[in-house]
């Protein structure tokens, strides 16, 4: 229901959006719950969005773990794009950089313990390529937070301020879009609340 509600909110018009919901849905498939996901929010939201007219729906996921359920559902539909920077090898497996679905998957691999820069850049690249001679409707973040430095389940190196990059440049590339954030994943939960307050303060 947040997630609808938060969809809903951007759809009308009302600007940027985010909503803190858990249980987290990437890993979530069709037919079944996986990981700590139940049903797969986001892309409940982006067909929401979509039967609301948002017909092109650019979907970033920066979660620490690959969004294995949200490319199972989308990888063949051209109007959805999905962009995922993720731990890789790491908990679900997948996410490899070849897997590209209809041409509409956008995987970032990494590494843990790269410099934070690193992850910045590549996943910045790739929300680039995504859009290149492709303008989304509407843009969903899977708003995970366990790829900050210290997360017990992830490796990588962010911090909060990184967020708000993220989110900052998103708003100025694409600026007459609007941006839903969901939030998925984050272990600490400090860390996970200076997350989501750097991401929500660029949002608004």
């Amino acid at each position: 229901g947040a997630a609808l509600a938060a969809t809903e909110h951007a759809v009308e018009g009302r600007g940027h959006a985010f909503a803190a919901i858990r249980p987290p849905g990437h890993h979530a498939l069709a037919g079944k719950g996986m990981g700590f996901c139940l049903v797969n929010n986001v892309v409940v939201a982006a067909r929401r969005a979509q039967a609301a007219g948002r017909k092109r729906v650019l979907i970033i996921d920066w979660d620490v773990h690959h969004g294995n359920g949200t490319q199972a559902l989308v990888e063949a539909d051209p109007t959805v794009r999905y962009v995922s920077l993720h731990q890789y090898p790491w908990y679900p497996g997948t996410g490899a950089a070849d897997e590209r679905g209809v041409g509409n998957v956008f995987n970032v691999p990494r590494g843990p313990g790269k410099p934070a820069s690193l992850y910045v850049g590549d996943l910045w690249a790739a929300i680039v390529a995504a859009t290149m001679n492709w303008a989304p409707d509407i843009v969903f973040i899977s708003a995970g937070f366990d790829a900050m430095k210290g997360d017990p389940l992830g490796g990588f190196t962010l911090e909060p301020e990184h967020y708000t990059d993220w989110t900052t440049r998103l708003r100025d590339h694409l600026p007459d879009t609007p941006i839903v954030g969901l939030m998925e994943g984050g272990y600490v939960p400090q860390r996970l609340a200076e997350g989501v307050v750097s991401h929500v303060r660029a949002l608004a």
